[in-house]
């Protein structure tokens, strides 16, 4: 039989190894919100937003005079083996408006995986430039 010498930091370091293991399985990537620019026209508001992925069927928006609320959906490819590093499941995202808009006139573009939305102002914000004329003293 043959004698062998026990080394305590060869468990540690296995332990230290199946830790490292554990710890690498749970960063998954963490969810960041979709990016979104928005500009402001005379007539409108134009909201572009990052769904890199997302199949058009796969998204829903609704507008309210104040916010936009979009939900979106990346569906998993489901390949056995695969380690990713891709984000699946549900974007969510609400956009604060500073003008109210005609939510019943929003026109919707998508395209290579970016939402175009264009938000027709509301009358009331159209005109809220007012002439001030200086009295004659």
């Amino acid at each position: 039989m043959a004698i062998a010498r026990y080394n305590p930091w060869a468990e540690f370091n296995t332990i230290q190894r199946q830790l490292d293991s554990l710890f690498t399985d749970l960063q998954a990537p963490t969810f960041k919100t979709p990016a979104a620019e928005l500009t402001e026209t005379q007539e409108a508001l134009h909201l572009k937003l990052e769904l890199p992925g997302v199949e058009a069927k796969d998204v829903d928006i609704q507008v309210t005079a104040n916010a936009v609320k979009i939900v979106a959906e990346r569906k998993s490819e489901n390949k056995e083996g695969t380690h990713s590093e891709f984000y699946y499941g549900k974007y969510h995202r609400v956009i604060p408006l500073k003008t109210k808009v005609q939510n019943t006139n929003v026109t919707a573009e998508y395209k290579d995986g970016i939402l175009n939305l264009t938000l027709p102002k509301a009358e009331e914000e159209k005109n809220k430039v007012v002439k001030i004329s200086l009295g004659e003293n």
